[in-house]
């Protein structure tokens, strides 16, 4: 968890890197679990998931989206284990949590030293959060100021954990953009094909016809339906996670109130 804490960009990257070998040894099992369309035009579980029917298989568009899909649900992990962390550091006793205990600033030398002794301390909210707030009364004896400090850095660390989800929000709009991209070059292949309508007279021909024509829009709508599961499925994964990090900071700073604001003395 240390990694995490200290190098959360390369954290970050070798998640990444590990989550597309992963999303790539999935779509190899499903590849040889899901067998191909044994006739031509056939949609089967296959067509929908994987576009087996392609020429250009494995290189497809649900493909892509399926190796992106893997490395949104990797950022969801690390999000999650981030949050798990902080929430750890509510549990370590930074602060005295009875009933009783006034705070001077003479009180708060020891505390500050304390928190500073552990390891990760400026990495994560709550630690960085109290030796602000303890600087600060230090400096102007004011619990006023103390407290309006608080504030302000609670709201700067809402907008750090707003920003560590901008490459899964990027992610959440590639994966319905490659979907509808999917679809204009299906309707695009379908229309071509349309053109190409064979003698109504040859039975065989118009049978072939039909089939290169749902083929196309079979990948029309299969992507955008791909697109749109997997979206939804990383949208929902989202909200709990940052609903979560957001959690765990606000538990942060009233652990802060209850246990520092409150208890100062202004001598």
């Amino acid at each position: 968890m240390r990694l995490l804490a200290k190098h959360d960009h390369q954290y970050r990257i070798n998640v990444a890197l590990i989550s597309l070998i992963l999303g790539a040894i999935t779509l190899t099992l499903l590849s040889l679990l899901l067998p191909a369309a044994q006739t031509p035009g056939e949609i089967n579980i296959s067509a929908v998931l994987l576009d087996r029917a392609s020429s250009l298989y494995p290189f497809t568009l649900q493909n892509l989206m399926w190796l992106i899909f893997f490395v949104g649900l990797g950022e969801l992990w690390v999000r999650f284990l981030r949050a798990s962390a902080e929430q750890r550091q509510q549990q370590i006793g930074l602060l005295p949590e009875d009933e009783t205990t006034m705070l001077r600033a003479k009180d708060l030398a020891p505390i500050y030293l304390s928190i500073q002794q552990h390891a990760d301390a400026r990495y994560f909210a709550l630690p960085r959060l109290l030796q602000r707030v303890i600087l600060q009364f230090q400096a102007c004896r004011s619990v006023g100021q103390a407290n309006a400090l608080m504030n302000s850095s609670l709201e700067l660390m809402q907008h750090e954990i707003d920003l560590r989800y901008n490459m899964l929000r990027y992610i959440m709009w590639l994966i319905p953009t490659l979907g509808f991209i999917g679809t204009v070059i299906g309707i695009a292949l379908a229309l071509s094909d349309a053109a190409n309508m064979p003698d109504l007279q040859d039975s065989a021909a118009v049978a072939a016809w039909v089939i290169t024509l749902t083929g196309s829009l079979g990948l029309a709508f299969n992507t955008t339906l791909m697109a749109l599961l997997m979206s939804a499925v990383l949208v929902f994964s989202m909200h709990i996670c940052q609903g979560r990090e957001e959690m765990v900071l606000n538990n942060a700073g009233q652990y802060c109130l209850d246990n520092l604001i409150n208890r100062l003395y202004e001598d």
